[in-house]
């Protein structure tokens, strides 16, 4: 063949980082070597993967064609090479979570799967629904495990569990103690959110989308913990899911607030790359994770073990 797989490697990481210098450092080679190597890959077959303007690159249609076909390429060979040096790992694994999914189970879930196969390696990401998405379809990662909708076109979507969110407030709110609280009554109330982009916020809008302009919003946070002490400290209520609130029921610092005429519910999926081949790691890991859930009927009643 007139092309190596050192080669499509480095047409891949430039993909991913458009950037030849970037690519260089995540590949520890040169950034002569990392240039000269796409340059004989474009030259031997007289075409360009990328479109130039100036120091950026752009990966063009043809490098967009040629893309999940080397990454596959790349991943099957990884997996030749393991069986082959007699490694019983799964080798490596790049997944990303959403924030919710990431703290309370993909933690949980990547520990158990590292003790049961101790020779793998996992990198774990955990960013908002928006952000794994597009990297699953820039193929930087193998698995996303999200808490919110994806329509992108390039993306197969499995649902794993149910998850629900629930309005809460400190325990001495005047609505804590209200057996139905209205949704004219939480519009009177200041409010402490989730990003935009995340899908948290996704289902919090949908749920009030006739009704958004009306709501008044004092904080937008990243993190669910910063978003419980800003409730717990009296800023206002907030609305995350159930399994975040979980311990703070329990003790008592938080309090669920009725309201029966929201619908707060959602999915937990499973993403992958339509074009992305399923390793075995990949394969072993969701089997984990349906065998880890299995019998619940939504996220929070979720039995989480402490991690050894």
């Amino acid at each position: 063949m007139k092309f190596s797989l050192r080669q499509l490697e480095i047409f891949v990481a430039i993909s991913r980082t458009a950037s030849v210098s970037r690519a260089a450092d995540d590949l520890s080679l040169s950034q002569s070597a990392t240039s000269t190597a796409l340059s004989e890959l474009e030259r031997q077959f007289d075409l360009q993967l990328f479109d130039r303007g100036g120091k950026a690159l752009r990966i063009n249609e043809t490098g967009l064609q040629l893309l999940p076909r080397a990454v596959e390429l790349l991943d099957r060979a990884k997996e030749i090479e393991h069986l082959l040096q007699g490694h019983a790992g799964f080798g490596h694994m790049r997944i990303g979570a959403t924030l919710t999914v990431g703290n309370y189970l993909a933690t949980i879930l990547v520990a158990k799967f590292l003790q049961d196969h101790p020779e793998s390696r996992i990198q774990l990401q955990v960013h908002n629904t928006q952000t794994i998405v597009q990297q699953i379809a820039n193929h930087e990662l193998d698995l996303g495990l999200i808490e919110g909708d994806c329509n992108h076109p390039d993306i197969a979507v499995q649902p794993w569990i149910a998850d629900e969110l629930v309005v809460f407030g400190a325990p001495n709110h005047p609505l804590a103690n209200q057996k139905k609280v209205s949704v004219e009554q939480l519009l009177q109330e200041p409010w402490i959110l989730r990003e935009k982009g995340s899908g948290t916020r996704e289902t919090f809008d949908k749920a009030f989308h006739s009704m958004h302009s009306r709501l008044k919003i004092r904080l937008e946070l990243e993190h669910t913990e910063a978003i419980k002490r800003a409730v717990e400290s009296g800023l206002g209520i907030g609305c995350i899911s159930r399994l975040a609130l979980k311990d703070a029921f329990r003790r008592g610092s938080l309090v669920p607030l009725a309201t029966p005429s929201l619908d707060l519910s959602r999915n937990f999926y499973f993403l992958w790359h339509k074009q992305k081949y399923q390793t075995t790691g990949m394969r072993e890991f969701l089997a984990l994770c349906n065998a880890f859930t299995a019998g619940v009927t939504r996220s929070d009643l979720v039995n989480l073990p402490d991690v050894a």
